[in-house]
């Protein structure tokens, strides 16, 4: 029996065009938008997801592609490559009350405020984990048991779904039902297969 949800946020609540970003980003600095996905694979995501907070992801983003942008233009521009995934919210709002509903997700500072901003459900939420506020990021098995406390849920009880196969393999480690999602009528497919059940 599953009496607890727990969602990914990137291609599942949102969707993210890295590519966008990282032209957007090359566009500002100058830079080649593979040389910025380079740096930001290299240096760059690892700090940004477990503890710097807005002015010090600006920094260190401005730093590292020697860019100048002041607060407000980098917050347009690092979040440019977000669009909300319209046909998972409502599926997701038949969850609410239904059974423990949480998020966990690998962000940052910056990418939490807008995601916050536009995504009102998740005020609804039994627990959100964001990695920049957690200290912790996937797969790493801590961040995970930290969203089952959150919950009150049982692993054994407990669905997760992420577009991340690795996220989707640790999460099944530690006993926690987990599918790769795909789209949202596969989402809708998997609860019905599990009796949860959504229109």
């Amino acid at each position: 029996m599953i009496d607890a949800v727990l969602l990914d946020l990137g291609n599942v609540l949102v969707f993210h065009d890295n590519a966008l970003l990282f032209r957007r980003l090359g566009e500002k600095s100058g830079m080649d938008a593979e040389e910025v996905a380079r740096r930001f694979s290299r240096e760059l995501w690892p700090p940004l997801l477990v503890g710097l907070d807005e002015a010090g992801i600006r920094a260190e983003v401005n730093r590292s592609l020697g860019s100048r942008l002041d607060a407000d233009e980098f917050f347009e521009v690092f979040n440019s490559h977000f669009t909300v995934h319209d046909a998972v919210l409502p599926l997701v709002s038949q969850l609410v009350g239904r059974v423990k509903l949480g998020l966990l997700s690998n962000t940052n500072a910056v990418h939490a405020r807008w995601i916050r901003a536009r995504l009102r459900i998740l005020e609804r939420f039994d627990a959100v984990l964001f990695s920049n506020e957690a200290g912790l990021a996937k797969p790493d098995p801590a961040f995970y048991r930290a969203a089952l406390a959150q919950l009150g849920a049982e692993a054994s009880r407990t669905v997760f779904f992420d577009d991340v196969p690795e996220y989707v393999e640790a999460a099944r480690g530690l006993g926690m039902k987990a599918e790769v999602f795909t789209t949202a009528q596969a989402f809708a497919r998997a609860l019905a297969q599990l009796s949860v059940g959504v229109k």
